[in-house]
């Protein structure tokens, strides 16, 4: 669930424009796929090693909580975003998003290989994927050190989440509160992150308080409709 709400905030920080999100979201699975067969196949020695990434991305998500919470329905413009300025450092991006191709060839009479702010979504997500990754397999490996079920429990769950991340971005435009909910939900999977080796909160209540977040924001939205203009 955590990984399909940073997704969210993700293509709405980049305005992806919805009709692209669809192919992000293929190339991303597939990704995540390979990525996490390799990790699993090399073991979990190397992801060990980098366990105090979780600290980062725990920041980066109640960082993400708080933009979401506050940023509404602004519209971002990709060519100010940092991750594209980096990019750029490297090779030539272009302003915007060029359909959903990842690569254009010429741009505005320049001749030469381009790169589209799509394929900065697409390597934020593969990079994030990765993160999650760190935490995700040893987890699995904690129940089994059977690798075809561990590595098949993460393509059910990767696979899930393309079909779930539609579903909630399709409620997102009912309920003009749910933004609010996920923000909160954010802040609270980081925080959980950062203070996991220190403070351990049982499952059923993080579970309780996610769904009681959602349902509030939910109820929210219907207690209190947008006006019509």
């Amino acid at each position: 669930m955590d990984n399909l709400f940073l997704f969210l905030v993700i293509f709405r920080y980049f305005s992806v424009p919805e009709q692209h999100q669809r192919s992000v979201l293929f190339w991303g699975v597939l990704g995540a796929l390979l990525m996490r067969g390799f990790f699993i196949l090399t073991g979990v020695g190397l992801i060990h090693r980098f366990h105090w990434i979780l600290y980062l991305l725990g920041a980066l998500l109640i960082y993400s909580g708080i933009r979401l919470g506050f940023a509404g329905e602004h519209q971002i413009d990709p060519a100010t975003n940092p991750a594209v300025k980096v990019l750029r450092r490297w090779m030539p991006v272009t302003d915007d998003y060029q359909g959903d191709r990842f690569f254009v060839r010429g741009w505005k009479g320049n001749p030469g290989l381009y790169a589209t702010p799509l394929l900065v979504v697409l390597a934020v997500i593969e990079t994030t994927d990765v993160l999650f990754a760190v935490d995700s397999i040893p987890a699995v490996l904690a129940v089994t050190l059977n690798a075809f079920i561990v590595y098949t429990s993460n393509v059910f769950a990767i696979l899930g989440l393309r079909s779930m991340y539609f579903a909630v971005s399709g409620l997102m435009k009912v309920f003009r509160f749910l933004h609010y909910g996920l923000a909160l939900v954010l802040i609270l999977v980081g925080l959980k992150m950062i203070t996991v080796d220190y403070f351990a909160v049982p499952t059923l209540v993080t579970l309780g308080v996610v769904a009681g977040l959602l349902l509030g924001s939910i109820a929210a939205s219907i207690a209190l409709p947008a006006k019509s203009q």
